[in-house]
């Protein structure tokens, strides 16, 4: 999945998220635990949006994507933002370093794309080996209930003055896993062309998340509700994992 037209107008379908809220979300997460982010990883990155509000605050941060179409729109942000950004073209499943890192950070459900427990076990594998002892693994996922009763088999309408965009779902019951499919209707003049793009996305519980964590040398410090402090409730659309790389 290389998100082509998707990248073009994922800043202009996602204007909801606060990304400056989250930065300071993360950093407060650091604070609590202690943790001096150092040399940090965004890993998939997306647009660099994220990205970008760390480095804003002092972060030494760098990001990975395995898209070159939502790169480059990254590149062009911190290009247009002055700042100085090293962005990789990277599969979570393959990451390959230069050197080792002291934090990770993977936002807005991006290890809810991974396929298996296989491709989950396999990044986090990677992640634990270019991390140092004592690193902190953050990410967040989306939960078994927001693909049953959020997602589901339902259809999203965005219309924006860029784009009219159509989510449409299909829930597979039993694999906690939606087939997501877009159409984009973009104006030209006084018509509009139409772009298509799918994707799937997959939810897996607290306990396999902490399991397959421990599997690859992580203690599991905390589980949250989305931008809280606050432990997981039974219809939580999205968890916050801490995890810390154990000493060997």
């Amino acid at each position: 999945m290389s998100y082509g037209v998707f990248a073009e107008f994922y800043d202009n379908l996602t204007q909801n998220v606060d990304y400056k809220a989250k930065a300071d979300y993360l950093c407060s997460l650091f604070e609590r635990f202690g943790h001096e982010p150092g040399c940090t990883l965004d890993m998939a990155c997306g647009t660099g949006s994220l990205t970008l509000e760390l480095k804003k605050r002092g972060i030494d941060i760098f990001g990975a994507d395995m898209s070159a179409e939502m790169l480059t729109e990254a590149q062009m942000k911190a290009a247009e933002n002055e700042l100085d950004i090293l962005f990789l073209r990277q599969k979570m499943q393959s990451l390959t370093l230069y050197g080792t890192i002291d934090t990770c950070i993977c936002t807005l459900d991006s290890i809810s794309h991974l396929e298996g427990r296989d491709n989950v076990r396999q990044t986090f594998d990677r992640v634990s080996y270019y991390m140092d002892e004592g690193g902190l693994f953050v990410f967040d996922v989306n939960t078994i209930y927001k693909h049953e009763k959020i997602l589901g088999n339902n259809t999203f309408v965005y219309d924006t003055d860029k784009v009219y965009c159509v989510w449409q779902n299909t829930y597979s019951e039993g694999q906690h896993k939606v087939k997501i499919e877009l159409d984009f209707f973009i104006p030209e003049g006084d018509m509009y062309y139409r772009e298509s793009e799918s994707f799937r996305e997959y939810a897996y519980s607290e306990e396999d998340i902490r399991e397959m964590l421990t599997e690859s040398g992580f203690e599991v410090l905390a589980v949250y509700e989305d931008m809280t402090f606050e432990s997981p409730r039974s219809d939580t659309q999205r968890m916050t994992f801490a995890a810390r790389k154990k000493q060997q």
